[in-house]
């Protein structure tokens, strides 16, 4: 386990590292719809060689353990729905509104593409399961998912969107959660529903 992380240097750390993660996503976009000249990609790519070896050279955590504030909260910056130096992740920003409905607001470009337009089917199911598993959480109390039903009711475009998840019911340990994708005009292209189960208690 990696030790804990000062507050104040982790906040430092997000702030220099937030900056980056968003270039990262901008280079695996124009990446993807470049046409550049031969020459141009050639010197790109030593340029970003050049960067890897300079991020390289000194790795201060690995994937297998998260940093930690040493407060009790974790900074997961490799998870791929929300992690802060993960280029992948959209990454998720969600909201909590006084009826316990979440929501988040996100932009998905050419690197979450399936059909050609079209942001592919198993990225609308990492988004779903991650928004739903977070509305089942309860503070100290994390829920995984146990099974996730999807309905695919229309394409689900690339660039804007929104997905939306609130609880139906809680039956013991289980939370049973449902949400949805919604495109710029508002209609449905995905619906989830979902069982999150919190492990039983340790003795």
């Amino acid at each position: 386990m990696n030790e804990p992380i000062p507050p104040e240097d982790a906040r430092h750390s997000a702030t220099v590292y937030e900056s980056l993660t968003q270039s990262l996503r901008e280079l695996i976009d124009v990446t993807i719809r470049s046409d550049a000249t031969e020459a141009d990609a050639g010197r790109a790519h030593a340029l970003i060689e050049e960067a890897t070896a300079l991020l390289g050279a000194r790795q201060g955590f690995n994937t297998g353990s998260l940093p930690s504030t040493g407060d009790g909260r974790y900074r997961p910056w490799g998870n791929v729905a929300t992690g802060l130096r993960n280029a992948i992740a959209p990454p998720l920003r969600i909201q909590r509104d006084d009826t316990g409905r979440m929501a988040t607001d996100l932009v998905l470009g050419a690197a979450y593409e399936g059909p050609p337009g079209q942001v592919h089917g198993g990225m609308c199911a990492l988004i779903l399961d991650h928004l739903l598993g977070t509305t089942a959480h309860r503070p100290g109390q994390p829920a995984f998912t146990g099974t996730l039903t999807l309905r695919y009711v229309a394409p689900t475009p690339l660039g804007r969107l929104r997905a939306e998840s609130w609880v139906e019911r809680e039956d013991g340990r289980k939370t049973f959660a449902e949400g949805h994708l919604v495109d710029p005009q508002g209609r449905v292209t995905v619906h989830a529903a979902g069982i999150f189960i919190r492990p039983k208690p340790k003795a």
